[in-house]
């Protein structure tokens, strides 16, 4: 046998070796389940979470509060992942990833900035430095690039939150305690994170993300009807939630005067959530059960063409819902209210009536005996 002969063979066996390797590579790569082929980090991050929230070895009575509230959250997001409502997942996670990496923060800033005020004004002004790019202005374009609409709504509403909790850090970190001042400070790098995090979500293509248009008018229609409900009793047993579902309304209409459209929808959506058990029971014209009219909204959110994922939040919300009950007031409220109010504000602005020029009428009454 000839040298130059076995050589070749030798290479060619390789080669074919490498070949099948590869294919093989490739084979498993198409039959592994898409969790095993790509990392994904929305599951990633509400593990992470969860860890943290199992191991941690807080025993102040704040992380005691932030774990009550906490907990119940995020086993409600492991739920809407496992059971495929990624955008419900997302929102759930969003509503309390804030105040756990807050305590992170906290847990590593325990010397003197945690208890003497000078330190902590130190801190301050270092983690000013540090987040300078983002305490300006949100410009309306920070996120044209992130999709779909439900993932840049979250991360439009919580970028303006770094610059609110640093400066509220400052103001409250003198009026109460140092390490409440740092609570604050890390809410502000844990809303920036979050923003971060949106950018590296890759949700399933859900179409051409819709055209969006200021909502004032809307936002003052819904302020018009929490103020009227604003009345004893309920404005004093139900004082609480009067506030809560003002300060979603309140934060609606300065992301809607800074042009975040996305977010402002978004928290339009939940402020009308959040406001329809303070109303009085309206008599219901609508035919058809609950989850027959909330089918009929999922078809129509199913269109091919456009990214329907903001009103997708408040309908997989419902539909967890119902998979354990057939009804319940917040299935009923985003039914009758939230998604009729999402498709209402797609369509162009319906015209406002003009209001009559303002007067005023002034009564003289003399007193008799001047």
């Amino acid at each position: 046998m000839r040298p130059g002969s076995a050589s070749r063979r030798i290479r060619n066996a390789r080669s074919a070796t490498l070949a099948a390797l590869i294919a093989l590579a490739s084979l498993s790569a198409r039959s592994a389940p898409p969790e095993a082929r790509a990392p994904d980090p929305l599951s990633a991050e509400i593990a992470r979470w969860s860890r943290y929230l199992a191991t941690h070895d807080g025993k102040d009575e704040n992380w005691q509060q932030i774990q009550t509230v906490a907990a119940p959250v995020m086993a409600a997001a492991e739920k809407a992942l496992a059971d495929g409502r990624r955008y419900l997942a997302l929102q759930r996670l969003a509503a309390v990833r804030p105040m756990l990496s807050a305590t992170v923060y906290v847990g590593e800033h325990t010397g003197p900035e945690s208890k003497e005020e000078s330190a902590f004004e130190a801190e301050w002004e270092r983690m000013g430095r540090e987040l300078r790019a983002d305490l300006g202005a949100v410009p309306p374009g920070a996120f044209d690039a992130v999709r779909p609409a439900a993932v840049r709504a979250m991360a439009e509403a919580a970028m303006p939150q770094v610059r609110v909790f640093y400066d509220a850090s400052l103001d409250f970190g003198k009026s109460t305690d140092a390490e409440s001042g740092l609570f604050y400070l890390g809410s502000a790098r844990a809303q920036r994170e979050f923003a971060a995090f949106a950018r590296t979500l890759a949700l399933p293509d859900a179409g051409t993300p819709p055209k969006l248009r200021p909502l004032a008018h809307e936002l003052d229609e819904l302020e018009t009807r929490l103020l009227a409900a604003y009345r004893p009793p309920a404005a004093i047993d139900r004082h609480g939630e009067f506030i809560g579902a003002n300060s979603t309304l309140n934060e609606a209409r300065q992301l809607d005067a800074a042009g975040l459209r996305y977010g402002a929808l978004a928290r339009y959506l939940q402020a009308a959530l959040r406001i329809a058990p303070l109303l009085p029971p309206a008599a219901s014209s609508e035919d058809g059960t609950l989850a027959e009219r909330l089918r009929a909204f999922e078809t129509r959110l199913s269109a091919p063409d456009t990214d329907h994922s903001i009103g997708r939040i408040f309908l997989e919300s419902a539909q967890a819902d119902l998979s354990t009950k057939p009804t319940t007031p917040n299935a009923e409220a985003i039914v009758s209210e939230v998604l009729p109010r999402y498709f209402a504000a797609l369509q162009p602005a319906a015209a406002r009536p003009v209001r009559g020029a303002p007067s005023v009428t002034v009564t003289l009454v003399r007193w008799p005996y001047t």
